[in-house]
């Protein structure tokens, strides 16, 4: 199908993006990658009277540190983020899950902050948002302002973020000493979806697991983060039994979602199963 008729601009910088934000009203959409936006826009499921497209703000691309934390620019493409060398010294989680993301083709044109932006709960990133802390920037007519990812996430495709903002970067917190992390997606083919996903940061002070954050992929209406298995996980022995225990709360407090790939009891399965998996996998590597 052919997308019905909208302005289009194309500034080059943060102020522009705002201010052109703001003329366009709420009837505005922004453009990152593409690869959410496009396919809406041909099937006529949204009717933007006007496209912001950022692709040429360069102030909203790239990583760079930021103190004890590391600055990621939202028009930096999967690609890039998965590859780069402060992603994977500090958090290596968030290049584990950018590789499963689609295919080699979206995963270059798509971008770390779209995909958040858009807030699909199948989509792998706001999990791993969740369990690292993230913080988001958005940039509006008020300035600046940092939203954190448990606060970010509001319900099905919808954020904190107002319609005159943009999200320009997310702040992720360095991992200190003793964390390690792993990414445990289950979907029906190769480069689909998640059905489930578990993002899993542990931390191991002798032989023990002192500290667990546990983000959950398609368990609701939005990503979460699983208090009652990192509750269940604080100060027990990487075994299979203590893990697999703590696992059994990984349905625990979701609301998950029945469809044509599996309907709630089966992704509620498969959360704790994942969880296992993820939990093992991040304390043996």
């Amino acid at each position: 199908m052919i997308p019905a008729e909208f302005e289009y601009t194309r500034p080059s910088s943060i102020a522009e993006a705002v201010a052109a934000i703001a003329e366009a009203g709420e009837d505005g959409k922004i453009l990152g990658g593409g690869q959410s936006l496009i396919p809406i826009l041909r099937l006529r499921l949204a009717y933007p009277s006007t496209i912001i497209d950022v692709s040429r703000v360069d102030d909203m691309r790239g990583v760079r540190e930021d103190g004890d934390a590391i600055l990621i620019g939202s028009m930096t493409t999967h690609h890039d983020v998965m590859h780069d060398a402060l992603v994977v010294e500090h958090a290596p989680l968030i290049a584990q899950a950018t590789e499963t993301v689609a295919d080699p083709q979206v995963r270059h044109r798509g971008t770390f902050g779209g995909a958040l932006a858009h807030a699909d709960p199948a989509g792998d990133l706001g999990a791993v948002a969740l369990a690292l802390g993230c913080e988001f920037v958005a940039n509006g007519a008020n300035g600046e302002r940092r939203i954190p990812a448990s606060e970010f996430f509001l319900d099905y495709l919808t954020t904190a973020l107002s319609p005159d903002e943009v999200l320009t970067a997310i702040r992720v917190p360095k991992l200190g000493a003793g964390w390690s992390s792993h990414y445990e997606k289950f979907n029906r083919v190769a480069q689909a979806w998640s059905i489930v996903a578990v993002a899993a940061l542990v931390k191991r002070e002798n032989g023990s697991i002192s500290e667990a954050r546990i983000g959950l992929t398609n368990m609701g209406s939005t990503p979460l983060r699983s208090s009652a298995v990192e509750q269940a996980l604080a100060g027990a022995d990487v075994s299979d039994e203590a893990v697999s225990a703590a696992a059994e709360h990984a349905a625990d407090g979701t609301n998950a979602p029945s469809d044509l790939s599996g309907k709630s009891d089966y992704r509620e399965h498969l959360a704790r199963v994942l969880t296992k998996r993820a939990v093992l996998s991040a304390a043996s590597s």
